[in-house]
């Protein structure tokens, strides 16, 4: 029988929808029964590519004594991290207040008013060592609650003290300060892992944010030590098996420090990200490498992931068959059978699939250490491989689309479909950013913008969007203008930036996380969050600082620089200490030390002339580059950046500014691109 997630909109939320369990959704009721029936209340949280999320659900979750215990002591909660990021966040702040840890399945036990008290992550069916099993801690819980409440709510209450209490925006170095990003930058040299790229060691996560900061601030300095940390770092996750060497994209992480063997998850938003920093990469280097993967993964992301409404769904599984990766790895045995003996053997070589195996069961994953001479043949052997993969049990797939993570993904294909010369990308790129704009954004009853956080099949769901939502839409949206030179899509972005100054400001300075007249009962009692640190995404501050930068160089609007500048003071408070947590912001800051520069580019779009000053700007390097282009004296609309700009003779030209001081207009590409160097 069916539980009270039936009706979810979340996909993992549907995943426990039959579960014994009887889970609720997220929202006043469940706290309001708890307080009638005066038991605590479990929150539970996880999310559908959670491959220890799917392995507690199995071992208790679905166990109908376990249920039975849970449905009578508790209420429960069953939350989508992804969907309500807000939640996530306040409990997991205090998962590692408690346990000095945190991760996913979270597993928080509250008062009635939703005051956390204990706090855990994954809980076996059986004590192992000294982990408590799931029903001892069941079992100890609402012994506690009945034979010494006092004691509970004491510790809630401190709990709650404490979440209130902790620090969120700091003081740092104003961003123009170039000795901080130097100091930042000598720390995270200090991490970087020489022999294997990457920084620290396993698990290695990829590094999206660092590694655009290090490119940009290449760009800006000329530093080789910066560049040369970037290229080995994204040469080694494209050449182990973290990356799908048949079909292209990147799972979430490698559980070793060699990026040999990944936790086989693929999320949306690790690939935007990537395949940006890829695609920069090539632009800088030229690397043929840097090239292909970027173009695989773009691929990728548009073949696997792009919805029937035209959004990117949020990820694919870790496991099929009910096994993690087994639609990924392979056996010699398993290449003969499909390649033949001669080239089995190859490939086998090729990949680095061994009669041992480098994963589990004596099978292993993909790499590509090297390229082959005879490319022909490789390019043969993996379009059969992935032929024969694509008849195996396919990981299943969260076709919720999130908000900010699909304007990721428009700035990322938008880029691409230029620099690759790849128009369908900029189809895919404009059907995503078309589908959000039309199904997630609302006017509120003050006339300002909202966004909802995600919708699914077409339909938007209830959660409201975060500051992540706005900013990193806001920048697809901005760089999907540039591209295509249409100002619907500036307006949009200056219309969430309004409601991001409007309801997100914090009364220290930056932002919150969520807005302040939509913030969650529950949550904004224990501490609305403003996380200053980049999670596997940029942090909420950063996104909405670029975001800002780019529209007040747009504008010439002075409030959105303030802004700017004052939503990086919060994560450029860890750049020196946590570098790895303020990549974004410290590549922000690259742009502030950089101007930004603009380029504006008047001219009739379908004139050669025009297209070829357009290509020349967006094919710079120049940290954070704004470009505009449109008709001469900004006629058609558009951002003020494009007005009073006339053609010069009468030829399409291209005007070049920085720091409120502009260059003479060039009408030649090769100008254009020395100015922006």
């Amino acid at each position: 029988m069916p539980n009270r997630l039936v009706n979810a909109t979340s996909p993992y939320l549907l995943q426990h929808a039959d579960n014994p369990v009887d889970w609720q959704e997220w929202g006043d009721a469940p706290f309001a029964e708890a307080v009638t029936r005066d038991v605590p209340v479990l929150v539970s949280v996880g999310y559908a590519a959670c491959h220890w999320c799917h392995v507690m659900a199995h071992e208790s979750f679905e166990d109908p004594g376990v249920a039975a215990f849970l449905n009578e002591h508790f209420v429960c909660v069953k939350v989508d991290r992804e969907e309500r990021p807000d939640v996530d966040a306040v409990y997991m702040a205090a998962t590692q207040a408690m346990t000095g840890s945190g991760g996913w399945p979270m597993t928080v036990f509250t008062t009635p008013s939703g005051e956390p008290f204990f706090c855990g992550t994954y809980f076996p069916p059986r004590r192992v060592q000294q982990m408590a099993s799931f029903s001892e801690v069941l079992a100890a819980v609402a012994a506690a609650w009945s034979a010494r409440r006092e004691e509970v709510l004491s510790t809630a209450g401190a709990v709650v003290e404490a979440l209130a209490g902790r620090p969120t925006a700091g003081r740092a170095a104003e961003g123009s300060d170039d000795g901080l990003v130097e100091a930042a930058l000598a720390a995270i040299a200090t991490t970087f892992d020489a022999a294997r790229g990457g920084f620290g060691g396993a698990p290695k996560f990829p590094p999206s944010m660092v590694l655009e900061w290090l490119l940009r601030h290449h760009a800006r300095t000329g530093d080789p030590g910066a560049l040369d940390m970037a290229v080995r770092t994204l040469d080694a996750m494209a050449r182990g098996g973290m990356y799908d060497q048949l079909a292209g994209g990147f799972a979430r992480y490698a559980v070793d420090p060699t990026w040999t063997v990944p936790h086989f998850e693929k999320m949306l938003y690790d690939n935007a990200l990537l395949l940006r920093v890829y695609l920069h990469a090539w632009r800088t280097t030229d690397a043929p490498l840097m090239r292909r993967v970027a173009s695989e993964t773009a691929t990728w992301m548009v073949e696997e992931l792009a919805t029937p409404e035209g959004g990117f769904a949020s990820s694919l599984d870790a496991d099929s068959e009910g096994r993690e990766g087994a639609f990924y790895a392979w056996t010699p045995e398993q290449l003969r059978d499909v390649l033949g003996a001669e080239d089995g053997a190859w490939a086998a070589g090729m990949f680095g699939v061994t009669e041992d195996g480098t994963f589990e069961h004596g099978t292993s994953v993909l790499q590509r250490r090297s390229d082959p001479a005879d490319e022909a043949r490789l390019a043969r052997v993996r379009e059969q491989l992935r032929l024969a993969r694509a008849r195996r049990p396919r990981p299943a797939r969260d076709d919720k689309v999130v908000t900010g993570w699909n304007g990721l993904a428009v700035a990322a294909l938008a880029e691409s479909a230029v620099l690759l010369d790849r128009p369908e990308l900029l189809d895919a790129a404009v059907r995503a950013a078309d589908l959000v704009v039309a199904t997630h954004l609302r006017r509120s009853a003050d006339g300002s913008t909202r966004v909802v956080r995600a919708s699914r099949d077409g339909a938007p769901g209830d959660a409201p969007g975060v500051l992540e939502d706005y900013g990193n839409l806001a920048e697809g949206l901005l760089a999907l203008a540039a591209v295509t030179g249409d100002a619907r899509w500036f307006e949009v972005a200056g219309r969430l930036l309004d409601t991001v100054l409007r309801h997100f400001a914090a009364p220290a300075g930056g932002f919150h996380d969520t807005a302040q007249d939509e913030s969650d009962a529950v949550v904004a009692r224990i501490g609305r969050p403003q996380d200053p640190a980049d999670g596997p995404t940029p942090s909420g501050q950063s996104s909405a600082a670029g975001a800002l930068l780019t529209y007040a160089a747009l504008t010439g609007s002075l409030r959105h620089r303030e802004a700017a500048l004052s939503a990086l003071r919060g994560p450029l408070s860890l750049a020196t200490r946590y570098p790895r947590a303020a990549g974004s912001a410290l590549g922000v800051v690259e742009a502030v030390l950089d101007g930004p520069r603009e380029a504006a580019v008047v001219g009739p779009r379908d004139d050669p002339r025009t297209v070829a000053l357009h290509h020349r700007a967006l094919a710079s390097t120049a940290p954070g580059l704004v470009v505009a282009v449109g008709d001469p004296g900004g006629l058609g609309g558009g951002p003020p950046l494009l007005h009073d700009r006339p053609l010069v003779g009468g030829v399409p030209a291209a005007y070049v500014c920085r720091g409120f001081v502009c260059d003479r207009p060039t009408t030649h590409p090769e100008d254009l691109a020395r100015l922006l160097s």
